[in-house]
């Protein structure tokens, strides 16, 4: 199976200028790094101790801050790296990490060759995988290398189940690689234990905790005024089709609503054009947030076309559609919007979030929504309440998420301390 996925693999190296130079064009790669994909190091490791996290994207990544915050301050480690895929989270990484302890690297292509590499470059003493980050030749090369290797935060779906089910023996070998599996979930958990795994942890979900630096995120007062007097609320982590969802829900509400505003704050923001394209066939009137201009009033759609400020708009919009959860996608986090007491609405998909999104509708702070209608029906009732979010719950998630952060950096600790 191995040698199978390393044919594979380098079939696909043998094409990745290729297609790099293509998603370069569709403005989804950095022009100026995207070298780092094929393993061309340009950053010099530092002497002293390194501990490499890899984080797929922007959620992963943001998950992790507030374990980086806390690893950052332990004298031994000199170095903390920090690799994810995408362009979106390499951006989101240069505004929320100050830093200079910590330096961000996209992750090369996961070939026998550039594994070796990279690891010979940066010699990490501890390797952190997040979630589902499941990269075979990188796994065994630093298996091979006897460097630690833990999986944190660790998420299997029953998709992902099924699928490893397919080759019990590969999937041991890989998870067992393995020196420590911390699961998020209760059900992760259960699929470990079902492929064979030993070492497991179910510390709860690492997204539950927050970022010392998010609470002062805020507007400044000229952005506040174009939002001052408005019924707002929000769709966030959109994907294709569920903007044309929420402006069709919008066109509904404004029969009904005077003063009332959209704000709109796609998954993938390279996807801006071909959404104001869709709005515009709807002649709703849109405003960009990057756009500095005068604020036209009767302006229907604010479209948010800038990384790494979600949060800021959960402070203002108290009723949130959350996106990925009309298709199957498996939704997107909940805990951070709820956090800032906003109401919660998703639609039928929220695989990824199951046991979350279920405490959530234990308080009547998520529901589900299955239409148009059912949505403005919702917003229609909630609007009207500044906000709708539980402060006991807020207070209980709060907890929650120092509870699970002080266990992970513990649990993460006692391998830096280990192996000096």
């Amino acid at each position: 199976m191995l040698n199978l996925y390393r044919l594979l693999i380098n079939v696909v190296c043998v094409f990745a200028p290729i297609i790099l130079r293509i998603r370069i064009y569709k403005q989804k790669e950095d022009k100026n790094r995207y070298k780092e994909k094929l393993c061309i190091i340009k950053k010099k490791r530092l002497k002293g101790k390194l501990i490499w996290f890899h984080a797929s994207s922007v959620g992963e990544l943001l998950s992790i801050i507030p374990l980086l915050e806390k690893l950052q301050k332990i004298k031994e480690i000199k170095t903390i790296l920090c690799t994810t895929n995408t362009l979106s989270s390499s951006k989101v990484f240069k505004k929320k990490i100050k830093s200079k302890k910590i330096i961000h690297q996209f992750l090369p292509l996961d070939t026998n060759v550039f594994t070796r590499k990279f690891l010979n470059h940066w010699l990490p003493d501890l390797v952190i995988f997040v979630e589902s980050e499941i990269w075979p030749n990188f796994i065994f090369n630093i298996k091979n290398k006897m460097i630690p290797l833990v999986l944190l935060n660790a998420r299997i779906t029953i998709k992902t189940y099924s699928r490893w089910k397919k080759i019990p023996n590969f999937a041991k070998s890989i998870f067992n690689s393995f020196d420590m599996c911390l699961s998020q979930n209760n059900e992760t958990e259960k699929y470990l234990n079902n492929i064979g795994v030993k070492k497991i942890k179910n510390l709860g979900n690492l997204k539950f905790s927050s970022s010392n630096s998010s609470s002062s995120e805020k507007f400044n007062k000229n952005i506040l005024k174009i939002f001052q007097h408005k019924k707002i609320w929000c769709a966030t982590s959109t994907h294709d089709g569920e903007e044309v969802f929420c402006a069709k829900t919008h066109i509904e509400l404004k029969k009904k609503l005077r003063n009332i505003i959209l704000i709109i704050i796609p998954r993938h923001i390279h996807r801006c054009d071909e959404i104001i394209k869709e709005l515009n066939k709807m002649n709703l009137k849109i405003h960009l947030h990057r756009n500095i201009s005068k604020f036209n009033r009767d302006t229907d759609v604010y479209l948010v076309d800038t990384f790494g400020e979600t949060q800021k708009f959960f402070n203002i919009s108290k009723a949130v559609f959350l996106g990925g959860s009309l298709m199957n996608h498996g939704g997107q986090n909940p805990i951070e919007p709820t956090r800032k007491g906003c109401t919660i609405y998703h639609g039928p998909h929220i695989s990824n979030f199951k046991e979350v999104y279920s405490y959530l509708a234990s308080y009547n702070i998520s529901k589900k929504i299955d239409n148009i209608n059912n949505l403005k029906k919702f917003l229609l009732k909630d609007l009207g309440l500044k906000e709708k979010g539980s402060k006991k719950l807020r207070k209980q998630i709060d907890s929650i998420g120092r509870l699970i952060l002080k266990n992970i950096y513990l649990e993460i600790k006692k391998f830096v301390v280990i192996h000096k």
